[in-house]
């Protein structure tokens, strides 16, 4: 990997930061750093895979210049328009892409736990997804519960849209047995935390991940970075990068 190049954006910001720390643990050259007012197309020159953590609304953007200079990318921002994802699909017919909501290798296992979980506990369990971030989190729920539920609708064959309940108030009546319920808590300095709730009479499932650090999310995109050079197109999840499908 000695003359592949990360340019790393939001680079000033925390997660880039952590996104720099992690290129250099794991022996990849930063190539080029951008934030707020630096040119991308100079940058991306000089690079062969940008990792993006700053805002989905610099999506379009970069997935343009990608798609001009053919170059690979590492998405974690969330909070997408459909019409962003539309894009970011399209572009993956051409570029090798891993989108993902969470680069944890640990949130990664709980995705796959959650399914498999859902498939043996079957449908006479209630499920619930909660998250708690960090005061200055802008979307909710965040984009790793909005996998969870993804994942347990694609199990019990339901629509997120549809089926999913985004906490309750009011005068809501009984619990139906198809709706997934997700709660989005805030506050102080949390990370990410994400539990998933599996409610039955009698007994309760919980699988929880609490991420202390952004460094795992930062090794993550690093480790996905890595894994992409040579691909051909394609959008990919991290589920592909830890051989997990």
């Amino acid at each position: 990997m000695s003359d592949f190049k990360l340019l790393v954006t939001g680079c000033k910001g925390r997660m880039g930061q952590a996104v720099i720390s992690a290129a250099e643990a794991q022996g990849v050259t930063v190539g080029a750093g951008i934030d707020v007012g630096d040119s991308l197309a100079e940058a991306l020159a000089l690079c062969d895979c940008t990792i993006d953590f700053s805002s989905h609304h610099f999506t379009d953007e970069l997935v343009a210049e990608s798609l001009s200079l053919q170059k690979s990318l590492v998405i974690g921002t969330t909070g997408h328009t459909s019409e962003e994802l539309a894009r970011i699909k399209e572009a993956a017919k051409t570029l090798p892409i891993v989108f993902a909501s969470n680069f944890s290798v640990g949130v990664n296992t709980l995705f796959w736990l959650t399914r498999k979980a859902a498939e043996l506990l079957g449908p006479d369990f209630d499920l619930e997804v909660i998250e708690m971030h960090h005061r200055m989190k802008k979307d909710a729920p965040s984009g790793t519960a909005r996998t969870l539920v993804e994942i347990l609708a694609d199990v019990r064959g339901l629509e997120y849209d549809q089926d999913c309940r985004h906490g309750r108030f009011g005068d809501v009546g009984a619990r139906t047995p198809k709706e997934i319920g997700v709660h989005a808590l805030r506050g102080g300095d949390v990370v990410g935390d994400h539990t998933v709730v599996f409610a039955n009479v009698g007994e309760r499932v919980e699988l929880t991940h609490k991420a202390s650090s952004r460094d795992t999310f930062a090794g993550g995109a690093v480790r996905a970075a890595r894994w992409l050079a040579g691909k051909p197109a394609g959008l990919y999840d991290m589920q592909d990068v830890l051989g997990l499908k």
